[in-house]
């Protein structure tokens, strides 16, 4: 103990020498002290050998059931995030159930606590609307980046036990419960959309509206090396007293199925093509081949008829046509959109928090924000514009054609204002002649084309649009016209040829449409894939003799626009029994057939009676149906309403009809007599709907020489004997005989329609 104490009394730093042969393993006195290498080694061999007969024991025997231990980490593996969100659990700040970013800036001092907010109910996640997931998955992309390393090691230290986990795998589970909470959402009325530019205009100024602040911040230096220009701002122009007459106009006789006569198969009328649809009543389930299927679609009962397969002979489309050069040029001259003036970037925030209620399907509250800006800032553009939409999407919310019209009076309103940007003012403007075209106001709509032409002469789709415009109020002149300017500045547009060349087809000009018609949908351009494009090309090449056709039926119905080659009606109801024969136990209507058959003397004298004293009230068909001849009709009953002054002529007919609503209801059909001359053929043709069946009822008949075609089939007329045929399919008629031939015609509703349809599908 003596020497011990004195060899630490002496004190002082131990020596060079010292120090290296302590390195070494040497000790005082020469000797070594704690483990020497050999035992460490020793210890280590031991512990070593344990451990392999330790596993030996439990592989041999089975101590560890190894396929329990792999399911449990395959379920591990398959419940990561649900366990990290576990353990985060503890470190919510905000009250919102997981730990996010926002959990994390206040863990750091950087963010105030904030009192948790009450959970949503079911019924609002339910209403979740589609355009949110982008904005929300943004939103969790777009974390702050200056505090990622903080907010890592927050993770980290939450993570102990998993030491290799990382924080992208939090953002997963989180962007997952977000996106399955994105794909419930009530089932909402879907209003009838733009035609195809407006709706792709109305996706880049979404997506240019949409874009995140951070994003937004690094797109800003881009703009302004371009150019420190602010959007073109327009004034409106005062419109001349013509467009200022027709505005004045709130309804517009003109509207499709106000009209007296309607023709008996809409081939040449552009404005019958397009049936008027407002939110006064619920519609039947119709599918509007030519325009939007809005309606629940019910499986068909039958396949379409499908004839020989032309379509690899067909070249649509601008394939061969446009290069990736073409391509990567028009993408570069697309421009996205400005909506913001100076002063609406000054409030982009507040606009931003009433969008985002619009986009969350928060109706009332975007509307009652967008309000409060229009009351706060009258002349902000982007405030009144979105009022003008938060009214849109109320309207069709409540089905409110109150509200409708005062959405299109708030679109008015935004071109109003000093300084829209030029952006603004083109989709206010679009947007308000759509939304006077929903509520049938064709008039109203073309004042607003008008303007969007004498603001943007340099647009051809404007005029495109325009063109149309005049063709759904019936002014083919004028709309000839227009398509006649568009060609001269844009040779190769085909939304103005196809519509040209139907105007050319409607003025009997066969030969002059085709080209027009057929290069027009061989563009592929916005708006010509249309069934009436379709079925008015088919029809020309047919009158020229050309079998072509159905080359372009056949395509037509291929791309949706036809139940089938041969049945080319417009407007249908999917799911109804399709052939193109019937017979009368077929229809359910016997008691209808039995009633025409046994009445067919009474109903043939009082037709005669007409034509020998009347023959004025025949009047010639005037829908270009025939190739020659002479052919005249006698109408009683048209869309279902009764020609009072034509049956005092027939009282009889009309008394005996009365008992029958399936023919004298049909609002898509007519009741008429039908005289044929000899040398009279009917060209094929195709009627505008498959809700009805006709019956023709044979009361004068030649012996020889008469006869109808429907699809395939060639029948015959008999006196006193009625024929039923669905007349959506194609039929044609000659008359070859040496005397007159006259029948009566009486359409009936589709067996298979509802009461409900029968009651709401619009009158054609």
């Amino acid at each position: 103990m003596a020497s011990r104490k004195s060899s630490r009394a002496t004190g002082g730093s131990p020596s060079p020498g010292s120090k290296r042969e302590t390195k070494h393993g040497g000790g005082k006195n020469g000797k070594k002290e704690g483990l020497s290498g050999s035992s460490f080694f020793t210890w280590f061999m031991v512990i070593a050998l344990l451990g392999v007969w330790t596993s030996v024991a439990v592989v041999w025997f089975e101590l560890v059931d190894y396929e329990e231990v792999l399911a449990k980490a395959k379920d591990f593996r398959y419940n990561l995030s649900e366990v990290l969100q576990g353990k985060l659990g503890i470190y919510d700040a905000d009250g919102d159930g997981d730990f996010d970013v926002e959990d994390a800036k206040v863990l750091l001092g950087l963010k105030e606590r904030s009192v948790p907010a009450q959970p949503a109910s079911p019924e609002s996640e339910e209403t979740v609307q589609p355009a949110e997931k982008s904005y929300v998955e943004s939103e969790h992309k777009t974390a702050d980046i200056e505090l990622e390393e903080e907010i890592q090691s927050v993770l980290h230290e939450a993570l102990h036990s998993h030491p290799g986990e990382r924080h992208e795998d939090i953002d997963e589970s989180v962007s997952d419960r977000w996106q399955a909470k994105e794909e419930i959402h009530g089932e909402t009325f879907e209003a009838p959309a733009t035609d195809d530019m407006l709706r792709e205009f109305e996706t880049e100024i979404s997506e240019a509206y949409e874009t995140p602040d951070s994003v937004q911040k690094d797109a800003d230096p881009m703009v302004e090396d371009v150019g420190v220009v602010e959007s073109e701002s327009y004034e409106i122009p005062a419109i001349d007293d013509y467009v200022a007459d027709l505005e004045e106009r709130v309804s517009d006789p003109d509207t499709p199925g106000n009209s007296e006569i309607m023709p008996e198969d809409a081939v040449e009328h552009y404005a019958e093509d397009k049936v008027h649809e407002d939110y006064s009543e619920d519609q039947g389930i119709e599918s509007k081949q030519t325009e939007d299927d809005v309606a629940i679609e019910p499986e068909e009962s039958e396949k379409p008829v499908k004839a020989e397969d032309y379509s690899d002979d067909v070249q649509v489309g601008k394939s061969e046509k446009e290069t990736e050069q073409d391509k990567t040029e028009k993408a570069k001259k697309k421009k996205k959109p400005k909506l913001l003036n100076k002063f609406d970037k000054t409030i982009k925030a507040e606009l931003d928090a009433a969008e985002k209620l619009r986009k969350k399907g928060k109706v009332e509250e975007a509307l009652r924000a967008f309000e409060a800006l229009v009351n706060q800032y009258p002349q902000s553009p982007r405030a009144r514009y979105g009022k003008a939409q938060s009214e849109d999407d109320l309207a069709e919310k409540m089905r409110s054609n109150e509200m409708l019209q005062q959405a299109i009076n708030t679109y008015d309103e935004v071109v109003s204002l000093p300084n829209v940007p030029s952006d603004l003012i083109k989709l206010s403007l679009k947007r308000e002649a759509d939304r006077q075209q929903f509520l049938g106001r064709m008039r109203g709509s073309l004042v607003t084309l008008q303007k969007l032409v004498q603001l943007f002469p340099s647009e051809t789709s404007f005029k495109n649009d325009l063109g149309v415009g005049y063709l759904l109020i019936g002014d083919n002149s004028n709309a000839k016209k227009v398509y006649e300017e568009v060609l001269s500045l844009a040779p190769n547009d085909g939304f103005a040829k196809v519509h040209y060349g139907f105007i050319l087809k409607a003025e009997n000009k066969i030969a002059e449409s085709i080209p027009y018609l057929q290069e027009g949908l061989e563009s592929g351009d916005p708006g010509t894939d249309d069934g009436r494009f379709y079925f008015h090309l088919g029809d020309a090449l047919q009158r020229m003799g050309d079998k072509e056709a159905y080359k372009w039926y056949e395509l037509g119905y291929q791309r949706g626009h036809f139940a089938s080659v041969w049945q080319r009606s417009l407007y249908n109801v999917k799911g109804l029994k399709a052939q193109p024969w019937w017979t009368a136990r077929e229809t359910g209507y016997t008691e209808l057939v039995k009633s025409l058959e046994k009445n067919w003397k009474l109903i043939r004298d009082e037709g005669l009676a007409v034509m020998d004293k009347k023959r004025s009230l025949f009047l010639p068909e005037d829908e270009n149906l025939r190739e020659k001849g002479d052919w005249s009709q006698f109408t009683l009953w048209q869309q279902g309403r009764k020609n009072e002054n034509a049956c005092k002529s027939v009282p009889k007919t009309c008394a005996l009809l009365e008992r029958f609503p399936e023919a004298t209801g049909c609002r898509r059909g007519q009741i008429k007599y039908s005289i044929m001359h000899p040398g009279t053929h009917v060209w094929p043709h195709t009627g505008p709907t498959n809700c009805r069946l006709r019956m023709h009822l044979g009361l004068v008949i030649p012996k020889e020489g008469c006869r109808i075609r429907c699809a395939q089939e060639n029948r015959y007329w008999e006196e006193g004997k009625v024929l039923i045929f669905d007349d959506s399919f194609e039929h044609e008629v000659w008359q070859d005989a040496e005397s007159y031939r006259l029948i009566f015609i009486v359409d009936v509703w589709h067996p298979e329609l509802t009461a409900q349809q029968r009651r709401t599908l619009p009158a054609i």
